[in-house]
């Protein structure tokens, strides 16, 4: 659906040129939830805005749905933003405005539609969004989660077959986070909407998102399936992103030198996998003890998983690491120069940008 070729984006600075944006390449699949995230100032919110041209490129290409538009200007440059929502952080409403004018305001603007038809598609819109009794209000009448439904709401107004969400949650509190997250997903499912979301929290693009790309001063270090990219950063940008709450920043080698007796290896449990007691039953089998360094459980959207930091001791460590791998499970060893991972295949929505890729 999107397409980035080597794009770079300058801007004028007091001693020249600053670069935002350098040797940017993605793909976006049509129909799916793509995150992009970084620390503040890499890049993120440059790039989601080249997408439908509110910022320029200084260089590269800007595809959408099949077509070079980086040149786009005029009937063109709005025909392509009709066909790209987008959701801001500070919601950007009109405060002179009731939440029907609002959400009415696009479709006004297009000259295309009669005072009926507004009615009755902002009416859709405001039910798809569950602020149907709000109609009559005004954005200082509402709480940030309801001005934030408002936002979508508004941006799904033309039909879209995109929608950029930039910092879209930032500004709200952890439960109204999470009953946006979940519209937008119900979105993406319902009309088949392709979603970009830009995003400094890790937490969020494994709660929604198919894909994601990392930035870091301006450049993408890492991509791929979020089981991948969650589950086994390679970049130490997106380490610090992932495992910034474990101990000595999740590296394998850090934590085994802070106390562990035996082998110390990560192991990760996904889908069916993290259901079995499997630790358990194989160090048994094996004569072998664990002691737990580390450890998250959750779900990487409706896939489940645990992975744990665990020293490994006893009678056959080797026997247990085997054991392990054999069961489907990923184990990384500290010291190993290969990490081995299992034949754990993904549920379909989250192989929709491919499947996952061997590690080594």
């Amino acid at each position: 659906m999107i397409t980035l070729e080597n794009i770079r984006k300058d801007f004028p600075g007091k001693t020249g040129a600053i670069t935002a944006l350098d040797g940017i390449n993605l793909s976006i699949a049509r129909g799916e939830i793509f995150g992009i995230i970084g620390s503040s100032g890499a890049g993120k919110s440059t790039l989601v805005r080249l997408i439908n041209l509110l910022e320029r490129p200084t260089g590269g290409e800007v595809i959408v749905d099949g077509e070079p538009v980086t040149s786009f200007k005029g009937q063109p440059l709005r025909d392509l933003r009709r066909k790209i929502g987008m959701v801001f952080q500070h919601f950007n409403l009109l405060s002179a405005r009731t939440v029907f004018g609002n959400v009415a305001y696009p479709l006004e603007l297009t000259g295309e539609y009669g005072r009926i038809e507004i009615a009755a598609k902002v009416e859709t819109l405001l039910a798809r969004v569950g602020l149907k009794d709000h109609a009559q209000k005004y954005p200082r009448q509402l709480s940030g989660g309801q001005k934030q439904r408002v936002g979508i709401a508004r941006a799904l107004a033309c039909e879209p077959d995109v929608l950029l969400c930039d910092e879209a949650t930032s500004a709200l509190d952890p439960q109204t986070t999470g009953s946006v997250l979940e519209l937008l997903q119900q979105i993406n499912r319902d009309l088949g909407v392709t979603i970009v979301l830009i995003t400094h929290e890790m937490d969020i693009v494994r709660r929604t998102c198919d894909r994601v790309a990392v930035l870091d001063h301006g450049r993408v270090v890492e991509s791929g399936p979020v089981t991948q990219v969650f589950l086994h950063p390679q970049h130490e940008a997106t380490l610090k992103l992932v495992r910034e709450a474990e101990p000595d920043g999740g590296l394998l080698g850090n934590i085994a030198a802070v106390g562990a007796s035996g082998r110390t290896v990560r192991l990760t449990f996904l889908g069916e996998t993290a259901r079995k007691p499997l630790l358990g039953r194989i160090a048994r089998e094996n004569g072998a003890d664990y002691q737990i360094l580390a450890g998250r459980v959750g779900n990487i959207r409706d896939t489940p998983y645990a992975q744990f930091t665990v020293s490994l001791s006893g009678t056959d460590v080797a026997g247990a690491i085997a054991g392990l791998r054999s069961g489907g499970v990923t184990v990384e060893v500290h010291g190993d120069d290969v990490v081995e991972h299992s034949s754990v295949t993904p549920l379909p929505a989250l192989q929709r940008g491919g499947g996952l890729r061997h590690v080594v």
